[in-house]
């Protein structure tokens, strides 16, 4: 049987001004070409044991940028940021927590999911890329592409996927300063932090690209591929 992943959502707002659940259709599409089968997770915290009971494997999407207060340590948000909702990222935080109890539960992030796993694990962001590299920053905006700089081959996003001379995109303006306790995989050729993982974890990794976004190459499809293949037990 095909693995179940759930996939979280976004909060946004019709123009009535009624919150909802959204979701970006590619990640959904991108976990169903991988052979797993896609659920999208309600932001409610109750529900957190049934999800893990229910999902083999679970992909934490992109998003706006993290409140920093809600994880203490005297982290502040930057004036520049666009701050996601704050149910969400306090959903996505008791998510975390939870399968870090569940440690046989393959969790992938993308984006902010990733940012999400470097912050929880003890780490810190650059929270305005430009402040780090100026008008180069612009090159991990807008879906340019950008190649990627494997520093961990052995890592579960890149092992035994052969060939990785691929492109991929991104869309950002924070990034991964410090992964805490978490290893560095992969950066960009300007040194941006692109990738990480806990090698103890049987698959727990995330990446600053939009692997959803593309379906070439080993670090796009691939990466999901992998990350499926390994909700399923292969």
């Amino acid at each position: 049987m095909a693995p179940l992943i759930g996939i979280t959502t976004d909060c946004g707002r019709t123009a009535l001004g009624t919150r909802r659940y959204e979701s970006a259709c590619a990640y959904a599409r991108a976990v169903a070409a991988a052979g797993g089968v896609p659920v999208l997770l309600a932001q409610e915290t109750g529900c957190i044991a049934s999800y893990l009971e229910l999902c083999r494997g679970f992909l934490f999407t992109g998003g706006d940028d993290p409140r920093m207060e809600l994880f203490g340590r005297g982290l502040t948000t930057a004036p520049q940021a666009h701050p996601m909702d704050e149910g969400r990222q306090r959903f996505e935080m008791a998510l975390l927590e939870a399968l870090a109890t569940h440690r046989d539960r393959p969790v992938l992030g993308i984006c902010w999911g990733m940012q999400l796993m470097a912050l929880m694990a003890g780490g810190i962001l650059h929270q305005h890329l430009p402040e780090v590299l100026g008008p180069a920053a612009e090159e991990h905006r807008g879906n340019k592409p950008h190649g990627v700089v494997i520093t961990a081959p052995a890592s579960v996003l890149f092992a035994g996927q052969g060939e990785l001379d691929s492109s991929v995109v991104s869309c950002h303006h924070q990034a991964v300063d410090s992964p805490g306790t978490l290893r560095i995989a992969a950066r960009a050729p300007d040194q941006v932090i692109e990738a990480i993982d806990d090698p103890q974890r049987r698959f727990y990794a995330g990446v600053q690209w939009h692997p959803e976004r593309r379906e070439d190459g080993p670090l796009n499809l691939g990466v999901i591929s992998a990350f499926v293949a390994a909700a399923a037990g292969r």
